[in-house]
């Protein structure tokens, strides 16, 4: 001991444990409440017996018998005994229980089950410290969050709710996800709620509003009978439908079905209550984990021939007038809105949302709507911020039903046709109403797919129909699941059920579930013909052809689905705001794809070596059908590349004009979007220009400046359009950043 005088206090602590006799019984458990309690392995039995009775619900497989729980229980005791530790801590037990079941998985599938069911979820001190700091991949995910305290706890929910569901699903399913074969979407909600969802504003206006569903937990509001009270409830019922649904929220028709509360009123007035709106919904700063509310409104600037003769709904009564006898509101309405997104907030940026869809119908693309129109392209020339849902061509059956472009470019629809009680929906009859949204949105790494076919189209279409198979088997997961959710209530704003007052009956829920879409995503086709062909989809007429061919056999392979299932499904580019990146970044780590990707992926590919440790890198693959953003051709070209895949993917595309001089003439770009209308088959598009916002003078100017030009500070921010929204660019991931930097711009 003498020796060890010499040592600091605390090493000689250690040496001084270590001197002391080897404990030889078992040892004590510290269990995850505090308390240290004696070993007792009948604890491990009741475990498993417990725990694995999740396998009959979740993989339709018994739990766990008796003698084989006390036969790992003997086991496990037996490594402990060999080990010989003083204490162990009860996740310690847990794990030791795992890792044996992971062993014997090898021999018998059913224990790597039982262990996924027996895991913890989590995450380490270190990754959660990142989050708080707002480092780490998770914190630039999603760019629509903003850094505050309610972030910082939603990223460290999500993680754990990742690994979650991720464990309860299919683990064929659960590897293709991690693997990068196929992308979950919104896998943090997966469980607990729908997609997105396009409301019918005509059920709150006649039952009123109950933002908890119930009434119970909140104040419940008879019909609005002023106009300021219809337009708030509007912006209610977006912001308490994201806490329902993991994605965008939106309003059809929204001129057209406010509009019979604004007779009488002065344009000023009408004016303010389009002002109070955008600020409701963009100050609105408390939606999913501090987040503004991610909306969208239809806007058609009359009132369209299938509307015409449909009573409407207002102050809690249908009829007796129609939305016909208020064309002209709807038209004022519509120039309100569009004025206020002209002018912009406070400091003349751009409001971020709600996105603007403006409908484009040969009712309303004639002369007599001109002023109106360039009203419109007047906002895009400044800022660039509206949309275009264009429903001229013929597969948009425009005149045949309601159809609109909704979250951030998928597209719904219902007519007579697919829906018995289109009708009855169309006229309100007894509270039925339209219900339009999406179920679960899940990705396919198509340059993936062209990997593994190398060169074989068969093969290539082969491999595409196995992950559609996957994503079927992802939406009947997500169903077994949503069902004991909607069974216990805990999806209510969706599903509630008012009173009539008038008649006493309850009323159809809100969301008809089964009408929700299943929506199957495509990403980085044109890596994937680049690898097939040799050349990009700006590069060779071979390599659309390609797309065209293979989009084609998806699509017909996607209505099988459909009618073997009796679930809708459909096939659209997604959002793919990281995913893009996440699948290139995955095939540059693997040792099976990284030889292939090196020569696919877009953006930096320098420092592959630091991708495996870093997954928020300056790469991605193409988004959907798009051609490379960086190609240098003209807009018309890349009009004539990127038409050709909107019909074919039934559940919505976008088109992206990225716009690069200061002040973009509004008449020429009323003659592009009319030639765009008119003359192709693209069904939802939008301009898109980069702004710079001064932090100083609070000023906004056009295009990504290094310094204000108002007042020369550096101290400046940049807003462009992420996917499908806008927003400030220091949200955004890297591989986002980095396709920033690489798109071409084009003079308009």
């Amino acid at each position: 001991m003498a020796k060890n005088r010499n040592l600091p206090q605390h090493q000689r602590q250690i040496e001084e444990f270590f001197s002391d006799n080897v404990y030889m019984g078992m040892p004590m458990v510290h269990t995850t409440d505090g308390f240290r309690v004696p070993w007792d392995k009948s604890r491990i039995v009741a475990m498993l017996n417990k725990e694995t009775q999740l396998a009959e619900t979740m993989f339709d497989i018994p739990a766990i018998s008796e003698l084989t729980a006390e036969r790992l229980a003997d086991e496990v005791e037996r490594r402990f005994r060999l080990t010989k530790p003083r204490f162990v801590s009860g996740p310690m037990v847990r794990e030791v229980t795992n890792n044996l079941l992971l062993e014997w998985s090898h021999e018998v599938p059913e224990f790597g089950i039982y262990r996924n069911l027996l895991t913890r979820v989590g995450v380490p001190i270190y990754d959660a410290y990142q989050i708080d700091t707002g480092n780490g991949f998770e914190s630039k995910e999603n760019a629509n969050l903003q850094p505050n305290p309610e972030t910082v706890h939603k990223k460290k929910a999500d993680r754990l709710s990742k690994e979650q569901y991720l464990l309860l699903m299919d683990p064929k399913l659960a590897k293709s996800h991690t693997d990068g074969d196929i992308h979950i979407h919104t896998l943090e909600y997966f469980g607990t709620r729908p997609f997105c969802q396009d409301w019918d504003l005509r059920y709150f206006l006649y039952y009123g509003l109950i933002p908890d569903g119930q009434g119970f937990r909140s104040s419940v509001a008879g019909p609005a009978m002023q106009p300021e009270v219809a337009v708030l409830h509007s912006v209610k019922v977006l912001a308490a439908g994201q806490t329902n649904f993991s994605g965008g929220q939106g309003f059809m028709y929204y001129t057209m079905f406010l509009a019979p509360f604004l007779r009488g009123l002065s344009y000023k007035r009408i004016k303010q209550l389009a002002q109070m709106m955008f600020y409701e919904l963009t100050q609105t700063y408390v939606t999913r984990g501090g987040q503004l509310v991610f909306s969208n409104i239809q806007l058609p600037m009359g009132v369209p021939k299938i509307w015409r003769d449909v009573p409407v709904v207002k102050q809690g009564k249908v009829g007796p007038e129609t939305y016909g006898d208020y064309e002209p509101e709807v038209q004022m309405f519509f120039r309100a809105i569009t004025e206020v997104s002209l002018e912009g907030d406070s400091w003349g940026k751009p409001f971020n949302f709600p996105k603007n869809e403006n409908y484009v119908s040969p009712e309303f693309f004639k002369s007599e709507y001109d002023d109106l129109w360039m009203l419109v392209h007047e906002a895009v020339g400044k800022f660039g911020s509206p949309y275009f849902d264009n429903m001229l061509p013929a597969y948009r059956g425009y005149g045949n039903g309601i159809s609109c472009y909704q979250c951030c470019a998928y597209q719904f629809s219902n007519t007579p046709e697919t829906d018995p009680k289109f009708n009855e929906k169309l006229w309100f009859e007894d509270g039925q109403h339209f219900s339009m949204g999406g179920w679960q949105v899940v990705s396919l790494n198509m340059p993936r797919l062209a990997y593994q076919a190398n060169g074989d189209y068969d093969k290539l279409l082969d491999l595409a129909k196995d992950k559609m198979r996957l994503a079927m088997g992802v939406y009947a997961a997500k169903r077994r699941w949503m069902d004991k959710a909607i069974e216990s209530n805990m999806v209510p704003f969706a599903t509630q059920t008012p009173r009539d007052p008038r008649t006493g009956k309850r009323a159809p829920p809100a969301v008809d579930f089964n009408e929700l879409v299943n929506v199957i995503g495509v990403v980085g086709i044109n890596e994937m013909v680049q690898y097939f062909t040799g050349n990009q989809l700006h590069e060779s007429e071979d390599s659309i052809r390609l797309a065209v061919r293979l989009l084609l056999d998806m699509e017909k392979f996607r209505k099988g689905l459909e009618m073997r299932s009796g679930k809708q499904v459909m096939l659209a580019r997604t959002p793919a705001e990281s995913t893009a990146q996440t699948f290139a970044v995955k095939d540059l780590v693997s040792p099976t794809y990284k030889n292939y990707a090196r020569k696919m992926v877009k953006g930096d590919t320098s420092t592959i070596q630091s991708l495996v440790k870093k997954r928020d890198a300056p790469v991605y693959y193409s988004n959907g059908t798009h051609a490379y953003v960086g190609a240098k051709i003209s807009l018309g070209k890349k009009i004539d590349i990127e038409h050709k895949f909107f019909p074919i993917l039934s559940g919505g595309n976008i088109f992206h004009a990225w716009v690069g001089e200061s002040a973009s003439d509004p008449e020429a770009l009323y003659k592009l979007t009319q030639r765009i209308c008119r003359n192709s088959q693209i069904g939802y598009f939008s301009y898109t220009k980069d702004l710079t916002v001064c932090s100083s003078c609070q000023s906004t100017g056009t295009g990504m400046l290094d310094a204000c030009p108002k007042c020369g500070s550096t101290s400046v921010r940049h807003w462009s359009r992420i996917t499908g929204y806008y927003t400030d660019v220091t949200g955004w991931n890297e591989g986002k950043r980095q396709e920033l930097r690489d798109r071409y711009r084009v003079s308009i």
